[in-house]
Order: C-alpha cells, then structure tokens, then sequence
C-alpha cells in the first residue's frame, strides 16, 4: 500500500495537542525528534489515518493537524487494518507497527474539548528501526516484515 505524509506533529508535553512541524528526524529506538512522547519503548511514534480526522470534522468538531496527540497523519492507508509488525517506509526511515489503538488512562485535552478522541481506536503506533529526515509530502509505503 502506498499513501502522504500529511502531518508530522511534536508535543512538548505528554497529554496536550501536538503541533504541526513541515519536517522532522526519526531516531531508531527513540521516535520522533523533540517529541515529549519519544523515548525507548514500543510506542515511539504514533499513527493516525487522515481520513478519521476528516469524519471526525463532519461530525462537527473543528480539530487541527497533531489535537489526537499524533506524531503522523497518513492520508491513503487505512492504518487500523495494519497488521502488527508491519512495516512502513517514509523518506529514508522504517518503522514498524507494535500495537494497534491504545487505552487511555487520562483524558487528554481533545477528550476534554469535544468529549472524544479516535485515537484509542483509530491510532497505531510504531517504533523506528532505520532513522532519517521525514517531510510533509513524503510517500509512505507498507511491507511486510
């Protein structure tokens, strides 16, 4: 499968939105560069469809690029049907899928905000075997372990 690199978001602190950034790094065994969720554990980098955010607007909300708390919005790839140990291919990084959705302990301040969060559901996220520059624009592509 191939999709965009619609998005890449950082946070500076655990449990607030994420901002958009036009490129980032991808650190093996760390996740995304200047990321407060980064470090080394099986979710350095977290996921999201762009098509979810999409519905998640015609419903009503008015949310923005990283207000899920994602590091990637990937337009093109349904990324909840990824099985785990897939792995994707964006710029000259590879990551590889390690758990699919999550459960939230806090609310996060999107939760707050519009009383509901697609990234419990929706989000995958990734750990980095192979680091390298990412850009907005960029194609991602899935392979098989």
């Amino acid at each position: 499968m191939e999709g965009k690199l619609v998005a890449i978001c950082l946070s500076e602190a655990k449990g607030t939105a994420k901002k958009a950034v036009p490129s980032g790094w991808l650190v093996v065994n760390h996740g995304l560069q200047d990321d407060a969720h980064a470090g080394n554990w099986h979710r350095q980098v977290s996921l999201l469809s762009w098509q979810k955010v999409v519905e998640f607007n015609q419903k009503g909300a008015a949310v923005d690029h990283g207000d899920f708390g994602e590091n990637l919005l990937v337009d093109g790839i349904d990324l909840r049907s990824l099985p785990v140990g897939t792995r994707l291919a964006v710029g000259s990084a590879l990551l590889e899928v390690t758990q699919i959705g999550k459960q939230c302990h806090s609310h996060c301040q999107i939760f707050h905000r519009v009383g509901d969060c697609v990234m419990p559901r929706e989000g995958i996220f990734a750990k980095v075997l192979t680091g390298g520059e990412i850009k907005t624009g960029d194609i991602i592509t899935t392979t098989s372990q």
